[in-house]
């Protein structure tokens, strides 16, 4: 005979045990994309104010990467901004000769070098080259880029598909608008720090 109250009683402990399956894997899910993302924004302290950069592992992963290694060894801390075009582009990033507070400062040189990393094969996507992109300074070589890189002023969509886009600027970007003009400027800006948070 069909009893009615354990049917329901059934129907209820299978719905329970359900959610609760569902609620414990979403959790999960939200901890993995937490772990993905944990360690992939970066902090550069200029005069003006700090900029908060969100990284691009999913684009750019062997660039990120560099950037990060490059910022744990304090390599970028005190290197000046060598080349700032109005309506375009910031850029900075040469650790051997632009860093101002080692004795290899060499202003008229700066934009000239690197690291002693090697050099990073080219990582191009279609990420665009919008306001607050962060993407890879080079030569005329595509897998040439070591240490520089530059943040854009404004749209710069005619670079998408040639440069390597590693980041993007979610937060101080009036204060990279700041930054001294010039190739180079008479009195260039410098990341005072830059260092990897959260």
């Amino acid at each position: 005979m069909f009893n009615s109250n354990k049917f329901l009683f059934l129907t209820l402990f299978i719905l329970i045990f359900g959610l609760l399956f569902i609620e414990r894997n979403i959790m999960v899910d939200s901890n993995k994309e937490e772990a993905s993302v944990k360690g992939n924004t970066i902090q550069i302290t200029l005069k003006d104010g700090i900029v908060k950069i969100q990284t691009r592992p999913d684009v750019a992963p062997k660039h990120v990467e560099q950037i990060k290694k490059l910022i744990s060894e304090g390599q970028y801390d005190g290197v000046v901004f060598h080349r700032v075009i109005d309506g375009f582009m910031a850029q900075t990033g040469d650790v051997e000769f632009g860093n101002s507070s080692n004795d290899a400062f060499n202003m008229s040189r700066a934009g000239t070098g690197g690291s002693s990393l090697p050099n990073i094969q080219a990582e191009f996507s279609d990420v665009n080259h919008g306001r607050g992109a962060v993407s890879m300074a080079r030569a005329q070589d595509p897998n040439s880029a070591n240490s520089q890189f530059f943040i854009c002023f404004n749209d710069c969509s005619f670079l998408d598909g040639q440069y390597s886009v590693w980041g993007q600027v979610i937060e101080g970007m009036d204060f990279v608008d700041k930054i001294s003009r010039g190739e180079p400027p008479s009195d260039p800006d410098k990341i005072i720090k830059m260092e990897i948070i959260d």
